[in-house]
């Protein structure tokens, strides 16, 4: 099992390109089954949850074609209208192809999906939203089966806002028969890259970036051109590295109109930043100012950089507070942050974070993906090696981040 080995005290200087988003490009291969022609894509970031999602998309018949970052997939030889256990078991948006499957083939077997251990994650505003569409779904033995000759159009409301769940239903919604009108929608940008391809395959869909969003079924879908957008939480995670480290980077192929909130944070903490058209210029000299936030779904705080922030204001100049109101066991770093020397104690889930004067490397251990990049974080800023163990959640949604962070100062090596 591979770790990192991070001697911190290196500031950060030069240039880190940005690369797709993992939860934008999830979705839009799955869109990949909703149509017989070819779909080519760009900008696809190099995971392991892409690995994860292509392979389970080509065991339907899916056929990929790839080149490096361009991806051409082609759904006209489908034949398996099943995502087994053992390729859904390591990732939750394995369940993204429950939609596509059953509006265009009138069926699905889709194993209850698995991944990071932060909360629970109810798959009921899937099947909910797809029963009013029509379908009929049984659970038993840990599938969901899920049949529907044609699904007709429905107004659907979830109990709670739900990205995984929007992107489902509004896959699903583009083949029925008549309107969809999808209310409580997550607005999340990758779920309006999601809608943003599907318009260009010939989906008819109104309200893209809102929370209601209209959708008149077509007959079928044709092939389409993507690039898919880049990595807010990945271009977030870097600002943070460099407010913590000190130092001088630019970050391109970014945007800076969909992550404002985790922007504002970072001014607060006193990082200084210059915007370009596609790039984020920032620059860090003192010691982090602490921020207290609360996480809420977009276009509040978001949860996937809880903490990284986290991470900051351990070495920040003061004390800070920190709400985590979408998961219940996003928590989980502050054990492995507090073996590193920080002073966090948590109350629910309220974590008090006092900023300490420096950080020790010592061994810690990664227990979900955006945890893993905290720690990464930490371990920049702390004195001394840190190891980091179990470091294949980092490899799920960030892609070669030890190379681009070697690249710009940082004294980080993988060890096999």
């Amino acid at each position: 099992m591979d770790k990192l080995q991070v001697v911190g005290g290196k500031r950060l200087e030069g240039e880190i390109v940005i690369s797709g988003a993992k939860n934008a490009a999830l979705p839009i291969l799955c869109a990949g089954l909703l149509t017989s022609g070819d779909l080519e894509l760009s900008n696809v970031p190099r995971l392991h949850d892409v690995k994860t999602i292509l392979k389970l998309l080509a065991q339907t018949g899916l056929a990929v074609s790839q080149d490096d970052e361009k991806l051409t997939l082609n759904g006209s030889a489908i034949t398996t209208l099943e995502a087994p256990y053992e390729l859904v078991k390591t990732m939750r948006a394995s369940i993204l192809v429950l939609g596509p499957l059953l509006a265009r083939f009138g069926e699905a077997k889709v194993s209850l999906p698995g991944g990071c251990a932060i909360g629970s994650r109810p798959v009921d505003q899937h099947i909910k939203g797809l029963q009013a569409l029509g379908a009929e779904i049984t659970i038993e033995g840990g599938y969901i089966y899920a049949k529907c000759k044609k699904l007709k159009g429905a107004r659907i409301r979830t109990d709670m806002i739900t990205v995984t769940g929007t992107e489902n239903l509004l896959m699903a919604a583009t083949l029925a028969d008549g309107e969809t009108i999808l209310e409580n929608a997550a607005r999340e940008p990758e779920v309006t890259d999601l809608a943003n391809l599907l318009v260009a395959m010939g989906a008819k869909i109104e309200g893209i970036g809102t929370d209601r969003l209209v959708i008149q079924g077509v007959a079928e879908l044709h092939g389409a051109k993507h690039a898919v957008i880049s990595d807010r939480i990945e271009a977030a995670t870097f600002l943070c590295a460099v407010a913590a480290t000190g130092g001088d980077i630019l970050l391109k192929n970014t945007r800076t109109d969909y992550f404002d909130v985790a922007l504002d944070k970072l001014r607060e903490i006193g990082l200084v930043m210059t915007m370009g058209p596609a790039s984020i210029r920032a620059q860090m000299g003192g010691r982090p100012k602490p921020v207290s936030f609360r996480t809420t779904e977009y276009p509040g705080f978001p949860t996937d950089m809880q903490a990284q922030f986290m991470a900051v204001d351990t070495i920040a100049s003061g004390s800070s507070r920190i709400t985590e109101t979408i998961f219940e066991n996003r928590f989980m770093h502050v054990q492995e942050m507090n073996r590193l020397g920080a002073s966090i104690q948590t109350e629910g889930n309220t974590a008090h974070v006092k900023g300490v004067d420096r950080l020790v490397g010592a061994p810690v251990m990664a227990t979900d993906l955006r945890a893993s990049a905290s720690l990464v974080i930490a371990a920049m800023a702390a004195q001394g090696t840190t190891i980091i163990d179990r470091i294949y959640h980092l490899d799920r949604g960030y892609d070669r981040m030890e190379v681009k962070l070697s690249a710009v100062g940082a004294d980080i090596v993988r060890i096999k």
